[in-house]
């Protein structure tokens, strides 16, 4: 379950740093929500779809680099899934601290279709007054960066 898990949420980033508006969507089930880092809502794939799509057309958007830390089983068939991600700017090679977040994903395994996110959250962890914590998570995310080759 926890691969399967640490999957969708790869899958989830994959889909945001491609500007896969639709398979981004297609990550959540039919009444799927999201709160994005801003604050905006989406709430059911064809919402997700298209809030996604014209930000993808018209604004450059960060890459996520994102680590799962924690998955907890809530039920047969419901998971949450913990993470923390960082955010590169386009054009540009490392994290921009101010950016960091906390997401939270609620996946349920679905009969037909394994599993989908019922609800991500995406939230700025600006850890206020607390600079030694907001470095220590850039660290954190920054050993999850590819070398370069």
């Amino acid at each position: 379950m926890n691969e399967q898990l640490e999957d969708l949420y790869r899958q989830l980033l994959r889909a945001w740093n491609e500007r896969d508006a639709t398979s981004y969507a297609r990550l959540f089930s039919k009444e799927g929500a999201i709160v994005g880092f801003d604050g905006s809502t989406a709430n059911s794939q064809q919402e997700i779809e298209g809030h996604l799509k014209p930000i993808f057309k018209d604004h450059p958007t960060a890459t996520y680099v994102g680590k799962v830390r924690a998955i907890r089983e809530i039920g047969s068939d419901t998971a949450l899934v913990r993470a923390v991600a960082g955010m590169i700017p386009p054009g540009k090679s490392a994290l921009m601290p101010e950016r960091n977040c906390i997401q939270t994903l609620v996946a349920s395994r679905q009969p037909s279709s394994g599993w989908r996110i019922e609800m991500f959250q995406n939230t700025p962890a600006r850890l206020d007054g607390r600079p030694e914590e907001v470095d220590k998570l850039t660290r954190e995310l920054e050993a999850e960066l590819e070398p370069s080759t």
